[in-house]
């Protein structure tokens, strides 16, 4: 298991936040922005597996020896997309500094809270300019252990391109809903013309940019030979202080840059550094940046 009995109780009391919540094309445990504050009853539907027993007609149970849920006027679920980058500069850090690790489990959590909510939740493995793997679309929370089975089998490796990958994401037909990419951002192409044609399709985007301590303040100085862990492509440099805090700042600028286009595009943006524990960036850092609530 991806983390603790106590850390999923508390993410079950969290929701994921699309900025317009879209109908769903069945009715579930979200409140929708565009009804009143009344709760009534609408209809009812089949019981699916991981539905709250305490909605179950038990009246109509008895009567024809089939469960049915009750449903409310402002009630709909929300489709969500998390894509989760797999490329080989994911494979990076030790233990709980390790990035892929990391962002695993972020995606658990950020699928935990979707299941819990009655969302449907989708989960795409982004490697190699394409989608490699895909969990769901499902709903409930009898699908969780099936969703932490599908990633802890996931292992980084590849090249990044994401903007293939998420153009790939996007050829199939989708309900609009919320898309959450995980990834370090680690690629020259970038990944805007890969979310924009998902913003085109009406679904709403954040992006949690996954980074490791020392890719933002490198621990070493001195004659080095640098390895791409994707390319192999190799270069020599003197790492003295003056350069090491060109790097520094040149690393920060991008940081900002991101952000800024982010902002522009309307793209919800939390940075992380693995040395924030995965627990307090779902339970606080989500929160504050609009992501959770």
């Amino acid at each position: 298991m991806l983390f603790s009995e106590s850390t999923l109780r508390k993410l079950n009391q969290l929701t994921l936040v699309a900025s317009r919540v879209r109908a769903g094309a069945v009715k579930g445990g979200r409140r929708s922005s565009r009804r009143g504050s009344s709760v009534e009853f609408a209809d009812y539907r089949n019981y699916a597996p991981g539905d709250d027993l305490r909605r179950l007609d038990w009246n109509i149970y008895a009567r024809l020896e089939r469960p049915f849920i009750k449903l409310f006027e402002e009630e709909e679920d929300l489709a969500v997309y998390i894509l989760l980058d797999g490329s080989r500069s994911m494979d990076w850090g030790d233990g709980d500094l390790h990035k892929f690790r990391y962002a695993q489990r972020l995606a658990a959590g950020l699928g935990a809270i979707a299941l819990a909510s009655g969302d449907s939740l989708s989960v795409g493995f982004l490697q190699n300019g394409r989608v490699s793997a895909e969990f769901g679309s499902t709903r409930g929370q009898a699908a969780l252990p099936r969703l932490f089975s599908f990633l802890e089998n996931l292992q980084p490796g590849g090249i990044t391109n994401l903007d293939a990958s998420l153009q790939h994401y996007a050829l199939k037909p989708r309900r609009p809903g919320l898309v959450i990419l995980i990834s370090d951002l680690l690629d020259a192409g970038g990944y805007q013309a890969g979310l924009r044609p998902m913003q085109g399709r009406g679904h709403d985007a954040a992006l949690v940019h996954v980074l490791s301590p020392d890719e933002l303040d490198p621990p070493f100085s001195g004659d080095l030979q640098l390895v791409d862990i994707e390319s192999g492509q190799t270069q020599d440099i003197s790492l003295d202080g003056g350069l090491l805090t060109l790097y520094r700042e040149r690393a920060q600028a991008w940081l900002h840059e991101t952000q800024a286009e982010c902002r522009r595009q309307s793209v919800r943006y939390l940075g992380l550094t693995t040395r924030e524990p995965w627990d307090q960036a779902l339970l606080l850092e989500m929160r504050r940046a609009g992501i959770v609530k």
